[in-house]
């Protein structure tokens, strides 16, 4: 079976093609970090325009390098939710075209679940479950215990800022320009991750959530200062600061805080098989950090390779087959929304082990 994917969840338009789930034929992403780049962050109008303009251009190709025709497709699949309401709703209207178009169904796949699939897409191998999932990108920061393809228990979540969205903004704040992660990486690249000590936002000693704005605003009080009545010093950053080891242990100490969190889930869940996925994923020096811990405690580390980390149709493709699947292939309607919502672990619960 193939099955076309499109993704428009945010500021990427792609198109990919997925064989029976698992492996994938073709896969295409057309970037838009250009036109947002003087705003320093995504802007919905321009991310939904430049959609519409991209989408057909990208069709065309995702079909030449798969070497198959319209035809030959069997199911679309495009991301419903989480996302940017006016940019989903270029992707669903191109993918209900198609559909009609083609005569053949469409599924809609939830952005973050899709991310989940990611790690599993380099060698087509299918998931082994139990697993801790890790979803960490512009907008999500995620933490999930995934028992099978329809069954993740949300963990742990961002409460603020996600990493990425981190990222972006002390980019901004430091003048490195946009997107904010391979910046900032670059720049830690000739900085000292020690120079400055950035409290890491662990929260409660059991919580397995995130927060990253705090984080954020200490940054921002380091570079600019801070009045006597509690506001930033100005808008130029201090006389001699480097912003190469502001970079640097930023970065360290976002870092920091993704490794404390999965190695406490592994500590209170005994699951040892971790997938990481999302364009944080991306970060060197976090990939490094995560191999040495996972050989460090025996984990098996299951990391989504750089081109499927960040917004990619691959991993909505091979998701929607997971999803028709799951349904038996009945179809519904989509529902483009912002914010989707999956089973939290009570506040205090215990998962239990194994």
């Amino acid at each position: 079976m193939l099955t076309l994917g499109v993704e428009t969840s945010c500021d990427e338009t792609a198109v990919a093609i997925v064989r029976d789930g698992r492996e994938v034929v073709s896969s295409v992403v057309a970037s838009q970090a250009s036109r947002h780049a003087p705003f320093g962050g995504v802007v919905p109008e321009i991310a939904a325009r430049e959609h519409v303009l991209a989408l057909v251009p990208v069709f065309e190709r995702a079909l030449e390098e798969a070497g198959c025709a319209r035809e030959d497709i069997d199911l679309v699949a495009v991301t419903e939710r989480p996302g940017l309401l006016a940019a989903l709703l270029s992707g669903i209207a191109a993918a209900q075209a198609l559909g009609l178009a083609l005569d053949v169904p469409v599924i809609g796949v939830n952005h973050v679940e899709a991310h989940l699939v990611a790690p599993f897409l380099v060698d087509g191998r299918a998931p082994e479950w139990p697993l801790l999932s890790l979803v960490v990108s512009g907008g999500h920061t995620h933490l999930f215990l995934s028992r099978g393809d329809e069954d993740h228990l949300l963990l742990g979540a961002t409460l603020d800022d996600a990493a990425g969205e981190a990222f972006d903004k002390v980019a901004k704040l430091l003048r490195l320009g946009y997107p904010g992660g391979p910046v900032v990486q670059r720049a830690a690249e000739s900085g000292d991750p020690e120079a400055v000590v950035f409290k890491r936002p662990y929260l409660s000693k059991e919580s397995l959530d995130f927060s990253f704005s705090g984080l954020k605003t200490a940054v921002l009080y380091h570079c600019f200062g801070q009045t006597p009545d509690g506001k930033p010093g100005g808008d130029r950053l201090k006389p001699g600061l480097r912003v190469e080891d502001v970079a640097a242990s930023f970065q360290a100490c976002v870092v920091d805080v993704l490794d404390r969190k999965l190695r406490r889930a592994v500590e209170q869940t005994g699951v040892t098989r971790v997938a990481i996925g999302g364009g944080v994923a991306c970060n060197g020096p976090l990939r490094e950090r995560l191999r040495r811990t996972a050989a460090e405690r025996q984990w098996e580390l299951l990391l989504a390779p750089p081109a499927l980390c960040t917004d990619n149709a691959a991993m909505v493709a091979a998701r929607g087959a997971q999803v028709w699947a799951a349904r038996g292939g009945v179809p519904r309607p989509l529902e483009a929304s912002p914010r989707a919502s999956w089973v939290r672990r009570p506040a205090g619960g215990t998962v239990a082990k194994g």
